[in-house]
């Protein structure tokens, strides 16, 4: 229970006051500051823009597309340009247009127009024109932008919720997570990556490849169904039983593989192709131990192949 206490005539803020500790709070502030931070990660998530074109969105990039085969309108999303200087529109979705609307009717003033702020660029270091931003709120009397700092503070403080996985660890949440997970959720539904990568305004498509973030069962899952499905397509006599003829059979051809100069490597079921001369055969595995005697069968040949040379035997 907080009990409300009185502050000095003019402000239009509410402060309480926790009657155990004494501690008091303004939720005007706290208010403002848990809409933007929600409003911030719906719009991160549900569009996979950075938390810099986040920032930049204004009234004049809610537009809408007529479709010329049916004349449906499309409500679009206009991204100004930002690191890749690349404009984008981005289709909105019904939740998104909810948490758009919502934005506009906060931040209207008594006229029902989105007031005029003037944003300051921290990269080019100097103010930007005067534009009906959306992430703007009061301070004071005059309406201020929203800095990038401030949402990326305010996101990062959300962490302290106590908000955990299935697992039961604790979520830890960055601006740019919500773009990671925007491009895995794209691209595990179906959509094409060159698709969002366009969407995501990357340069390169092994960016946007890599924002997808691959699970160990999602390798797993897709294996075994390539399994299955090659499996299905095979002849079924090729997985049924061994008898126990054909087991013994397969167990003696290993059997059978010792040679006098080692192993052969030769496939189940197929012969020997050299009548069992294994020193001309690539399948033959040799055995360390034997290298005195393959030297001596190298020897042997060398002095053989001097002899028919000395008698003339070409043949």
């Amino acid at each position: 229970m907080l009990r409300r206490t009185r502050v000095a005539t003019g402000t239009s803020h509410i402060w309480v006051e926790d009657p155990a500790t004494g501690a008091r709070s303004d939720l005007t502030r706290e208010d403002d500051t848990a809409y933007w931070t929600w409003a911030a990660v719906q719009v991160l998530h549900a569009t996979g823009i950075r938390i810099e074109e986040l920032t930049e969105l204004s009234h004049h990039s809610l537009v809408q597309y007529r479709l010329p085969s049916t004349g449906e309108l499309v409500p679009l999303l206009h991204i100004a340009p930002s690191k890749n200087d690349l404009e984008r529109l981005l289709v909105s979705s019904p939740e998104l247009a909810d948490v758009l609307a919502a934005t506009v009717h906060r931040v209207r003033d008594a006229t029902g127009a989105v007031p005029l702020v003037v944003p300051y660029d921290v990269h080019e270091h100097e103010f930007t024109p005067a534009m009906p931003v959306l992430f703007q709120h009061r301070l004071g009397a005059d309406p201020r932008s929203i800095s990038a700092v401030t949402l990326r503070r305010w996101i990062t403080a959300a962490n302290s919720m106590g908000l955990t996985d299935a697992s039961g660890a604790l979520l830890d949440f960055k601006p740019p997570d919500f773009r990671r997970i925007f491009a895995t959720e794209a691209i595990m539904n179906g959509m094409p990556p060159h698709i969002c990568q366009l969407i995501t305004g990357h340069a390169n498509i092994n960016t946007t490849m890599g924002y997808k973030a691959v699970y160990p069962e999602e390798a797993i899952t897709g294996h075994r169904a390539y399994l299955a499905r090659r499996r299905e397509l095979r002849p079924s006599t090729e997985y049924r039983s061994p008898t126990d003829e054909e087991w013994e059979e397969f167990l003696g051809h290993f059997e059978h593989r010792k040679v006098s100069l080692g192993t052969c490597g030769r496939a189940y079921g197929t012969g020997c192709i050299h009548e069992h001369a294994c020193i001309r055969c690539p399948l033959l595995r040799p055995d360390p131990a034997q290298l005195p005697r393959l030297i001596e069968v190298r020897d042997n040949l060398l002095v053989r192949i001097d002899e028919t040379r000395d008698h003339g035997w070409l043949g």
